[in-house]
């Protein structure tokens, strides 16, 4: 009996210890994490192709181009008369300072006065150009009759040349001209500098 005992003393040890070792391992299993490998995903088709859309539109666009401006510069020879009622002068000096007078050199300084002004737009020599045009929308001329005359001083620089050419273009003026100041627009911008 005592022999049946440990039999079966044995036996449901056994039985009961297996199940709880296996429940152990089982919950062991569930509770640790793997160990996972790490995902390798190969970019080399996405990099062809970031490459070849780069250079498909580097192809493709067009690269701005610089852009020069037409210039006409007057022939030698005799000068074109224009009328004193469509004529402006426009005096370029040094230190940004401009000047304008209507009509003649001739008359510049005695009949018609040389008058300073600015480079805005709403005050300066934009309002100039436009009252001027304004003017002559009035007259029998019209607008396309104005002719400009621009005369850079010896201490001028080129943005300012740049800038009054830039004003001629915003004002559609179509006549206009950059000639050498005379003596009486040198002696001028001389005094004013």
């Amino acid at each position: 009996m005592v022999w049946n005992f440990y039999k079966t003393a044995s036996y449901s040890q056994t039985n009961v210890m297996t199940d709880i070792a296996s429940a152990v391992n089982e919950n062991r299993k569930a509770g640790i994490r793997q160990k996972k490998h790490s995902l390798k995903i190969d970019m080399t088709p996405m990099v062809d192709l970031g490459f070849l859309l780069i250079s498909f539109f580097v192809i493709t666009t067009e690269m701005s181009r610089p852009r020069a401006m037409k210039l006409f510069m007057p022939h030698d020879g005799k000068p074109t008369p224009s009328k004193e009622s469509t004529t402006i002068t426009i005096l370029t000096g040094a230190d940004d300072k401009l000047f304008y007078y209507y009509g003649e050199e001739k008359n510049a300084g005695t009949k018609n006065p040389i008058i300073q002004t600015s480079w805005d737009e709403e005050t300066g020599i934009g309002k100039v150009l436009s009252d001027k045009q304004a003017g002559l929308d009035q007259t029998k001329a019209g607008r396309d009759e104005m002719v400009v005359i621009i005369k850079p001083g010896k201490r001028s620089n080129y943005k300012n040349m740049v800038d009054i050419l830039d004003e001629m273009l915003i004002h559609r003026i179509t006549r206009y001209a950059i000639v050498d100041p005379g003596a009486i627009d040198a002696a001028f911008l001389e005094k004013a500098e």
